[in-house]
């Protein structure tokens, strides 16, 4: 697929800058000694694993974290560095996982006697991860049953490599009780001689509240994306957002007061307006809403008119002289904030990001410039279908 193609409907535009400029200031503030893992999970928060991977590897980064083994794959083969799986490889993923070097975490002693097994078969050694279950209460250790622990360290196919829990970031006192429960099993595992590597317990938001709790390494992820953890005041701009959300100017029209845009039953127009259509909908990865909020276009806000379609949205452009088809809009991104949007639709600013859909088109750039694209269709499928 061609630029001209990519940006023919509606595309992600990735800042593949920004993105190492956010990576670069997580090395700063976490200052020498202590690891950044770039968590590249749910295809980098729907930015791209595989480019993504390769543009940080540039940058030194040499381990990444993901939530399944697929996802493993994709940016090991793509970076050429190492993945750990935070979630859940199942019983019949494990002999794969090991063969292929991916980390592992483990969590429960019966899954480590499996992944052991799995081990033996694949006639390799396990790489894994060690997770304690401090708090949060999904996965790991449970911190008042160490014997569990103690002996998933203790089978003779795995590798532990780390230790780490993952805070809920509740509050201050629920979080310093996570830590101290952590950092009790650590000092159980080092005087009983087992020795747990690398110890861990923050994400994004952890890596800028406790500075004292970065250890040896932080899972960065929403931070390279552009998501500024809450009450962190960014006052440098150290924490960008890296992408634009477009779409393209399909149609305008005039349309009489009293009518209806779309599938909205609930707000008749007050008087005539101009209304353009746009080629994106919810299908697209933009919320669902009904004259909620707004998008970019000619360098002035279009209010959303109507309720957004699966495919479609429509948007009223009454106030912006000479808006015309194929027109660009911008979703989000230059002057629309992530934080906008998500108090607009009652989304997390997260799942806004990993919420715009495969079909989108995603064009990184560099300067400004296109450098690569990648397609949520390929060319081949394109093909084929013509001839269908």
């Amino acid at each position: 697929m061609d630029e001209g193609q990519a940006r023919a409907r509606c595309w992600l535009e990735v800042d593949l800058d920004c993105v190492e400029s956010n990576y670069r200031s997580a090395r700063r503030i976490c200052g020498e000694g202590v690891e950044v893992i770039p968590v590249l999970k749910a295809d980098a928060y729907g930015l791209g694993a595989a480019a993504l991977s390769r543009a940080l590897a540039g940058l030194g980064a040499r381990l990444f974290a993901v939530a399944e083994l697929n996802e493993a794959l994709e940016v090991m083969a793509a970076s050429g560095g190492n993945a750990l799986v935070l979630g859940m490889v199942a019983p019949v993923q494990m002999e794969k996982a090991v063969r292929r070097g991916v980390i592992v975490t483990v969590y429960s002693l019966d899954q480590a006697r499996a992944l052991d097994a799995a081990a033996v078969r694949a006639g390799r050694t396990a790489r894994v991860f060690v997770k304690l279950d401090t708090g949060l209460h999904r996965l790991g250790f449970d911190p008042d049953r160490l014997d569990d622990m103690f002996a998933a360290f203790d089978l003779p196919r795995l590798r532990v490599e780390s230790l780490f829990t993952h805070l809920a970031l509740r509050d201050a006192e629920g979080d310093a009780r996570q830590i101290a429960r952590l950092c009790a099993a650590a000092r159980a595992l080092r005087d009983s001689g087992r020795d747990y590597g690398r110890l861990h317990a923050c994400d994004s938001i952890g890596m800028v509240r406790y500075p004292q709790w970065r250890f040896d390494a932080v899972r960065t992820g929403a931070w390279l994306y552009g998501v500024v953890p809450s009450r962190y005041p960014n006052a440098n701009g150290e924490c960008r957002l890296p992408v634009r959300f477009m779409a393209r100017v399909a149609q305008v029209r005039r349309v009489k007061r009293g009518e209806y845009l779309g599938y909205d039953e609930t707000h008749p127009l007050a008087d005539d307006r101009v209304i353009a259509t746009l080629s994106a909908g919810y299908a697209d990865g933009y919320p669902r809403v009904n004259s909620v909020g707004a998008v970019m276009l000619r360098g002035r806000r279009a209010p959303i008119a109507g309720l957004t379609c699966m495919d479609q949205m429509t948007v009223d452009v009454t106030d912006i002289p000479g808006v015309c088809p194929g027109d660009a809009a911008t979703l989000l991104g230059d002057g629309i904030a992530l934080e906008e949007v998500s108090a607009w639709t009652n989304q997390h600013r997260n799942e806004l990001l990993t919420r715009i859909g495969r079909r989108v088109p995603r064009v990184y750039t560099r300067g400004g410039a296109a450098v690569e694209i990648a397609a949520g269709r390929t060319d081949e499928t394109c093909e084929e279908d013509e001839h269908d």
